[in-house]
């Protein structure tokens, strides 16, 4: 299991929207296969910037979703609302405490 982290900033005006469109969205994404963790951040210090964590089983796994209808859909309606390109890392736990 591995940990998608995206950093995205959004333009002030398209945060209502993003924030919506999450909402409608983030419970096909967590029942995707594979997908196994979903969270949505807001950074404390500037309101438009996020960061989504997932967990995802394998590699392949994230990247069906990313060839899937359901990314295409929810691509075309986050993309357009960034200030900036966003980032995006996927990482190995190598520690963790429960």
């Amino acid at each position: 299991m591995f940990t998608r982290i995206v950093k995205m900033e959004f333009k002030a005006t398209e945060v209502p929207a993003f924030l919506s469109n999450f909402e409608n969205v983030k419970n096909k994404i967590r029942s995707f296969p594979g997908c196994r963790f979903l969270e949505l951040y807001r950074d404390k210090n500037d309101d438009t910037i996020f960061f989504t964590y997932s967990r995802w089983e394998m590699e392949q796994d994230l990247e069906n979703y990313r060839k899937s209808a359901l990314f295409k859909e929810v691509w075309a309606q986050t993309k357009p609302k960034f200030r900036i390109k966003a980032e995006a890392w996927s990482v190995d736990t190598l520690y963790r405490e429960m």
